[in-house]
């Protein structure tokens, strides 16, 4: 994990690649609980028999999933000690490039694009997020995540 004391040792990272999290694990079960929450109940994603004779070998995450675990994969890789709050602020570019199977591990690469002062004395950090598959050579999804923080 990397470790940051003030939003602004952080600001100066602006062009570099700041971090990769470590691995998290795809799991039937996760699929499952984020087809329930979502609705999202197509076969591809929880039917394993199925999904055997289908386009991938088996049952893959759900693109949004993916997408999904950018906050934990973020949290696991960098910290802001003089920090009183985080927020989610959105995205403005996503792609799924290469599907998930289950079983899979994926971590998070994180490039700062830009940190840019706003009210209430925080930063708006936009991120380039390439979410990596162990063995693969394409990543799973690529977005550019936008948080705020507030000191």
């Amino acid at each position: 994990m990397k470790t940051f004391q003030t939003l602004q040792d952080l600001a100066a990272c602006v062009g570099q690649t700041v971090a990769v999290s470590p691995w998290t694990q795809i799991t039937q079960d996760q699929v499952n609980q984020f087809a329930d929450a979502t609705g999202d109940h197509q076969w591809i994603h929880i039917d394993v028999e199925k999904a055997k004779a289908g386009p991938f070998g088996g049952t893959i995450a759900h693109g949004f999933l993916t997408l999904s675990l950018i906050p934990k994969l973020s949290e696991s890789a960098i910290k802001i000690n003089d920090v009183r709050m985080g927020v989610n602020y959105g995205l403005n570019k996503v792609r799924f490039t290469s599907p998930v199977p289950v079983g899979s591990h994926l971590r998070g690469h994180m490039k700062l694009l830009s940190a840019t002062p706003i009210e209430n004395n925080g930063m708006q950090f936009a991120w380039e997020m390439t979410i990596e598959r162990e063995g693969s050579d394409k990543p799973a999804c690529i977005a550019e995540s936008l948080a705020r923080y507030y000191a």
